[in-house]
């Protein structure tokens, strides 16, 4: 099923068939650098796979996407909204995995921009966040092309992190 389309990619839910795809990305060193789990195996990638085959099981209306070059056909990444609760708040987060080989081509961004309109548009959801580990310069900076501003900084089980956030109509949005 299809979910949205940017100007150079289509972002559909996952199918057993991106198994290959997924795990090529995730086996990836450099791709999972600031994934506090690092590179997954074949049986975590497929657990993630079918945990978001129909949208997230909680929220199937948002979800992690395969993202998928038009012209090509061709898998390079995974993005989409996921859901958190950070401080006590419910927050729905902008994700975005590019496939190293399609780095630096504005593809995060496209991608990352496609789903905070889906979210705002779509979704109608008046706020959206990332979290960004403070080293991951790309990220911040895809972050800061949505119109997101860094919040604070923050720590789960996973580790510390930054936040970033926009609001729908807010000065940081690029849609107002």
């Amino acid at each position: 099923m299809n979910i949205l389309e940017t100007p150079r990619l289509l972002l559909r839910r996952l199918t057993d068939d991106d198994l290959d795809d997924l795990y090529a990305l995730y086996q990836d060193a450099e791709v999972r650098k600031f994934f506090p789990e690092g590179t997954l195996d074949r049986e975590q990638t497929k657990e993630e796979l079918d945990w978001h085959k129909n949208g997230h099981p909680e929220h199937p209306e948002l979800g992690l996407w395969a993202t998928i070059h038009k012209e090509s056909g061709t898998f390079i990444g995974r993005c989409g909204l996921l859901p958190w609760t950070i401080d006590g708040v419910y927050e729905v987060e902008v994700a975005y995995t590019i496939a190293r080989d399609h780095w630096r081509q504005g593809y995060g961004s496209e991608a990352a921009r496609g789903c905070l309109e889906y979210g705002f548009n779509t979704l109608g959801r008046t706020r959206l966040i990332a979290m960004v580990d403070h080293n991951n310069v790309a990220s911040q900076k895809v972050a800061a092309r949505m119109g997101m501003h860094h919040e604070k900084d923050g720590e789960d089980e996973l580790g510390p992190f930054m936040l970033w956030s926009v609001e729908r109509g807010g000065p940081n949005d690029a849609n107002a």
